[in-house]
């Protein structure tokens, strides 16, 4: 009995005992959910200057000596979004723009110098925070 005593409580300890299952390799996280599309409606219009928040001298050709272009916006429906103004010379990015739209409907604008050697076709794309482009507009300077 002494014998059996032992072995009993070896295999009922050892009964108790799970292995672990090695076969599922580590999960990765998951990715952060992309960005949902905009919702916002946006209008927009290239302007020589801004006044009390309304575009003026609008155009979609300018002298070479224009010195800057606003790009104006007036979005619905993108309250608490990230809008990005994104200026091109050709098919060079020569720079984005952040806005963050905090009503709705909400008017903004952002303002791009032009060197006066910087001749040529230009557009500006209005993106969502996914990237996806809302409107663009072509325009040209010196020509």
């Amino acid at each position: 009995m002494k014998t059996i005593l032992p072995i009993a409580l070896l295999l009922g300890l050892t009964s108790g005992l799970a292995a672990q299952d090695t076969s599922k390799a580590a999960q990765a996280p998951a990715a952060a959910p992309a960005a949902a599309p905009s919702t916002a409606t946006v209008e927009a219009v290239l302007a020589r200057s801004v006044v009390d928040r309304a575009p003026q001298d609008t155009g979609v050709a300018f002298p070479p000596d224009v010195g800057a272009v606003v790009l104006w916006t007036r979005v619905t429906g993108g309250n608490g979004q990230t809008l990005n103004h994104v200026w091109f010379h050709g098919d060079t990015e020569v720079g984005n723009v952040s806005l963050t739209i905090a009503g709705s409907p909400w008017r903004t604008w952002s303002r791009k110098t032009i060197p006066a050697d910087a001749t040529g076709a230009w557009h500006v794309e209005i993106r969502d925070a996914a990237g996806t482009v809302l409107k663009r507009i072509d325009f040209t300077v010196g020509q």
